[in-house]
């Protein structure tokens, strides 16, 4: 079977951010949304496109 490495490298780096917050989504979504912050990146709270309803 064939291995990404680069998706590999990226499971593990998530497991490790989860595992040291408990894997609790709500204090990992609070540390993503600081440094996203500190590093001064726009979050987008829309989709770009509108679906026709």
């Amino acid at each position: 079977m064939w291995k990404d490495e680069v998706l590999e490298e990226i499971y593990k780096i998530r497991e490790e951010h989860a595992k040291s917050f408990n894997y609790d989504l709500h204090e990992i979504c609070k540390d993503l949304k600081k440094k996203q912050v500190a590093k001064n990146r726009k979050m987008i709270t829309q989709p770009l496109i509108k679906l026709p309803s």
